[in-house]
């Protein structure tokens, strides 16, 4: 059976750090931030053969892996979230940081949402999300008003009971706000926060739904038809993406995944986000730990269905320590690991710019790609 043509597959560890950057304490993280390692500290040990057969691990302090080829990757961008790394990785460095609002967003643009909108809104300050539903959950399905909240990151969300507020309606008023957040107010991502329950028991659901910025150029749109899972489709806005349904947990994403994989797509971008979003923002690193585990064995899977021509680069687009004081993104170093076609092992040392990843894909599927350095020379 002749070779398939080339095909790159890139799988984020959403959140899954590797040690504090040399700029850490430039965003607020000042106590050395690591999360794997403090993650594998903090439990003893995990067990993760396939993470540590490639080098993840390795690229973290963890264990060594002579036949793989790793490193540690630094970003470039003004940012440690999720659509700054992402984008970044397919070559746009975001040089100015988007606005955040710790005090809470200016009245001023709450009031222009409630106009558009026709209803108030309810918290409008810095919370996290579980917190802030089991606070104004009741007052919120007893008025109908909606909860806007935000956090460290450059991010308006708004949370609803889907029995009070109809999801369609929740995503319109996530428009709206799209819509009004412009300069200076350009706020990297509106988040619809749905969720369910009865009052003192809510709990979010996975019908989230992104609406970040559009993106600027990047290597998404150089080489098109791109298959993505998760998230990473609503970061880059649709654009460059086969259209499909959004999987929301590792375990959908890895059935989402496999679907990609038996499709013709010389381009499968996956962002697998339990670790961020069940574990580090909750700090919780032993639910991290296992969330790393069940991983592993989705990673077994991955590794036995890669075909020649087949480049796998797994990597993570900040960190999220979950044994630090704060339940926010740290900015961290990224581990970087290569597997399949082209890989000679070795170790990478630390590289600057998670520009890497995209000159890394152009240069195996063949695409001019002039930015970054490709992490197989």
């Amino acid at each position: 059976m002749p070779e398939r043509p080339p095909r790159a597959i890139v799988v984020v560890l959403d959140g899954c750090g590797a040690g504090a950057a040399p700029d850490a304490a430039d965003f607020g993280d000042v106590d050395g931030p690591s999360t794997l390692l403090h993650v594998w500290q903090h439990v003893g040990g995990f067990s993760a053969p396939n993470l540590a057969r490639i080098g993840f691990l390795a690229a973290a302090g963890i264990g060594s892996a002579p036949g793989a080829r790793y490193g540690r990757l630094q970003e470039l961008s003004q940012g440690k979230d999720s659509v700054t790394g992402h984008w970044e990785m397919m070559g746009a460095v975001t040089e100015r940081p988007f606005p955040t609002y710790p005090l809470g967003f200016p009245i001023p643009l709450i009031k222009r949402f409630e106009a558009e909108i026709g209803t108030q809104t309810l918290g409008n300050r810095v919370a996290s999300g579980t917190t802030i539903i089991a606070e104004l959950g009741s007052l919120h399905q007893d008025t109908g008003f909606p909860i806007v909240y935000t956090s460290a990151d450059s991010v308006f969300q708004i949370a609803a009971h889907e029995d009070t507020v109809p999801l369609p309606t929740l995503y319109d008023w996530c428009e709206v706000a799209r819509g009004l957040l412009v300069v200076p107010d350009d706020v990297q991502r509106v988040i619809a926060r749905p969720f369910l329950g009865a009052r003192g028991a809510y709990v979010r659901t996975e019908r989230r739904k992104d609406f970040p910025l559009a993106p600027p150029a990047n290597l998404v749109d150089a080489v098109g038809e791109v298959e993505g899972v998760g998230v990473v489709p609503e970061l880059f806005s649709g654009r460059g993406f086969v259209r499909r349904e959004r999987s929301q947990s590792n375990a959908e994403h890895a059935l989402a995944l496999g679907r990609a994989l038996e499709t013709r797509a010389r381009f499968v971008f996956a962002n697998f986000e339990d670790f961020d979003m069940k574990f580090g923002h909750r700090n919780d690193p032993d639910g991290f730990a296992k969330c790393l585990e069940d991983f592993d064995a989705i990673l077994g899977a991955l590794l036995a269905r890669l075909e020649g021509g087949d480049l796998l680069i797994l990597t993570a687009d900040h960190g999220n320590d979950p044994t630090d004081a704060s339940s926010d993104h740290t900015r961290e170093f990224v581990p970087v690991a290569l597997v399949g076609s082209g890989v000679v092992p070795g170790e990478l040392g630390d590289r600057l710019g998670f520009t890497a990843i995209g000159a890394t894909v152009g240069r195996h599927l063949g695409v001019d790609w002039p930015i970054g350095q490709s992490l197989l020379d």
